[in-house]
């Protein structure tokens, strides 16, 4: 009967479907439906009931089937729709004790008479609208909303706290100016160029370009362009279908382009990129599409990029290893980071703004001597910004009482210092005659007076040791 009732309800998709075919897909959209659905034959007898219904009957589906509906549903009309042809709509049906589900009063009622293309009465159809369910998922959606708004505000504060300009320490007139740069760049969707020595903080800027932008609450995604071997490139960064080669992913994989639509991209080292990579990424800026290994046709995308390299892109246009039109392109707005000794005037501040950070993460109360400070601001720092903070570091773990002096620093810096001082006044036996009691003297500082501790740590002989020690007269001071 179901397959009747299926034909004469949906005489259309006879030409699409078998006819044995059309119950099935009918029976599916019974079983996922929220609503209640009872259909009953010319006999008056159930000959379908979905789980909705049988939840709310309080019945098993299975021991309703087949049974005259009034002896399942005392109060039911679907009989009177066997009679005559009618058709209700959005009917309210107070509900009796023991019927209510949930916090429902009140359901509401579709029914209707089902005719066969002669025109004759087949069946009838009841569909039950529950309220509380529509209740339900309107609740699912505020909590979503709530929970959505939640983690937009909590980004938006580590977005403030990790990637706001305001937190780029720093009061040099250098550092100042690309500042206001980049913060003019974050107003407008144009590729960025960072360049500038390893460690000046260049994904620092990238991030604060891309949160105070107005993509601010979609993906960025980092990449490291010299990190991936250059037969994965394409696939990190475009993804693949499934079957594209052998050991794909069931599925496909999504690269890192797709993964950040509607966000921003930052392409560190894209001067480490092969040939071959620098011609896809010049046509994803021109065209914003992508397609994947595999793939059949382009993906449109919507992406901001921003790139960086250490390297001297010019040099490298000129040797041939960088493409000059995905240069031009990528260059829109240039920022170029100032190496750390470009900016002595920021080593103090960035000095103790990391001795703040270590102080609050261990809830300690640890100072730097002036001293200290001052080995510090004379030293070139190669490593920029990054090596600043691992020589601050190890300081910190080295130091006694409380108090970070030039004998916890690094050796290269003191040395250096020393180096700066002597060799305007000195020849070099003298510089390294005095460089090498400093070494040895701070040696035995950190080893508390133990030779053979402190020979361990410098690699020598401790017989050598005290022989320096005895022609210097360490042993004295």
């Amino acid at each position: 009967m179901l397959r009747e009732v299926a034909v004469a309800k949906f005489p259309d998709l006879s030409h699409v479907h078998s006819v044995t075919e059309i119950p099935h897909i009918i029976q599916a959209i019974f079983d996922i439906s929220y609503d209640g659905i009872l259909v009953i034959d010319k006999e008056e007898q159930i000959i379908e009931l979905n789980q909705a219904y049988a939840d709310f009957l309080k019945i098993r589906r299975e021991d309703a089937i087949g049974r005259h509906v009034l002896t399942v549903i005392k109060n039911s009309k679907l009989p009177e729709f066997l009679k005559e042809w009618k058709t209700e709509m959005d009917v309210p049906h107070k509900l009796v004790e023991g019927q209510t589900p949930a916090q429902d009063k009140y359901v509401f009622v579709n029914r209707s008479s089902v005719m066969n293309p002669q025109g004759q009465i087949i069946a009838s159809i009841a569909i039950i609208r529950f309220s509380y369910k529509t209740l339900e998922l309107a609740d699912r959606i505020r909590t979503l909303d709530i929970e959505k708004e939640y983690y937009r505000n909590r980004l938006r504060e580590i977005a403030d706290n990790q990637y706001s300009f305001h937190s780029i320490i720093g009061h040099s007139k250098k550092i100042r100016d690309i500042i206001r740069i980049a913060e003019r760049a974050a107003a407008s969707e144009f590729p960025v160029l960072i360049t500038g020595e390893t460690g000046t903080g260049k994904e620092i800027f990238a991030g604060a370009i891309h949160y105070n932008s107005s993509r601010w609450d979609k993906p960025f995604i980092r990449i490291n362009c010299a990190a991936i071997p250059s037969e994965l490139i394409e696939s990190e960064l475009f993804g693949y279908e499934e079957g594209a080669f052998t050991g794909s992913k069931k599925g496909g994989k999504k690269g890192k382009f797709e993964l950040a639509n509607g966000g921003t991209i930052f392409l560190d080292e894209i001067g480490d990129m092969p040939l071959t990579m620098q011609a896809k990424i010049l046509r994803v800026l021109q065209e914003q599409e992508i397609e994947k290994i595999g793939g059949e046709r382009p993906q449109p995308i919507s992406v901001r990029v921003i790139a960086a390299t250490n390297k001297n892109l010019a040099q490298a246009i000129f040797q041939k290893t960088f493409r000059s039109d995905l240069f031009y392109r990528l260059n829109v707005v240039p920022l170029h980071l100032p190496a750390l000794h470009e900016r002595q005037e920021d080593i103090a501040t960035l000095t103790e703004h990391f001795l703040k950070k270590l102080n609050e993460k261990y809830h300690s109360d640890f100072s730097i001597s002036e001293e200290a400070k001052e080995v510090m601001t004379h030293y070139d720092w190669p490593g920029n910004i990054r090596e600043l903070r691992n020589a601050l570091e190890r300081a910190y773990c080295m130091a006694e009482d409380n108090m970070i002096t030039s004998a916890q620093l690094p050796s290269s810096l003191w040395l250096n210092s020393k180096i700066k001082e002597s060799s305007a006044t000195k020849d070099l036996k003298d510089i390294m005659e005095e460089l090498e009691k400093e070494v040895l003297l701070g040696s035995l500082n950190r080893n508390h007076g133990n030779v053979v501790k402190a020979s361990k740590e410098l690699g020598i002989h401790k017989s050598t040791f005290y022989k320096k020690i005895q022609n210097w007269d360490l042993d004295k001071e």
